[in-house]
C-alpha cells in the first residue's frame, strides 16, 4: 500500500470519489464489500463501503444510502458521473464480504452476512451494467484496500496474508 498523503479515506457505511493524483482507501472490511466504480481514462474512482445487503433492514427514517448495497451503489455511480466519469465506461473492482464468524444454529442464513452482501453488490452492478473486472471476497480474514485511479489497480492487504494486488 501506498503510505502517500493523497490518500482520502472512506469509513464504514461511507462513500467518497478522488481524481488522480489521490488515491482511495478503507479499512475495517470483514463482511463488509469494498466496492470501486471507475473511468480509467478519466482518472475518477468512487469507493463505497457497504455494511448490508438491503436498506430494508433499515431501523431508522434517516437512511445511510452508503451503508446498504441496494442504495450505495446507484449513489456511488452517481457521485462518479459527477465527478467527470462516463457511465458507458464505468467499471468494478471489489473486496471483502468474508464470513467472520461460524455458526452452529438453525438461522445461519440471516448470518451469512458477508456472502449476501457480495451477491447484493453484484446484482446492483449488473442492474447498472457495470463489468465487475476483478474480485477478493469470501474467506474469513479482515481487508484493508487502496485503489489508484491512475493505474487502476487495487491493492488489498489481508490479515496475515500480506498484500496483493488486483
Amino acid at each position: 500500500m501506498n503510505e502517500i498523503v493523497n490518500v482520502i479515506k472512506v469509513g464504514i457505511a461511507d462513500m467518497n470519489v478522488v481524481q488522480v493524483p489521490y488515491l482511495i482507501r478503507t479499512s475495517g472490511l470483514g463482511s463488509c464489500v469494498g466496492v470501486v466504480v471507475f473511468d480509467l481514462m478519466k482518472g475518477v474512482a468512487g469507493l463505497a463501503h457497504v455494511m448490508l445487503p438491503s436498506s430494508s433492514l433499515a431501523r431508522s427514517e434517516s437512511l445511510n444510502v452508503a451503508k446498504y448495497a441496494d442504495t450505495a451503489i446507484e449513489a456511488l455511480i452517481s457521485l462518479v458521473v459527477k465527478a467527470g466519469g462516463r457511465k458507458s465506461a464505468l467499471k468494478a473492482k471489489m473486496a471483502g464480504g468474508a464470513q467472520m464468524f461460524q455458526f452452529h444454529s438453525a438461522n445461519t442464513d440471516m448470518m451469512r452476512i458477508g456472502p449476501r452482501n457480495v451477491e447484493a453488490v453484484k446484482q446492483q452492478l449488473q442492474r447498472f451494467h457495470i463489468p465487475i473486472v476483478a474480485e477478493d471476497v469470501g474467506g474469513n480474514s479482515g481487508r484493508t484496500i487502496e485503489f489508484n485511479p491512475q493505474t487502476g489497480l487495487l491493492f488489498i492487504r489481508t490479515v496475515n496474508q500480506g498484500v496483493k494486488e488486483i
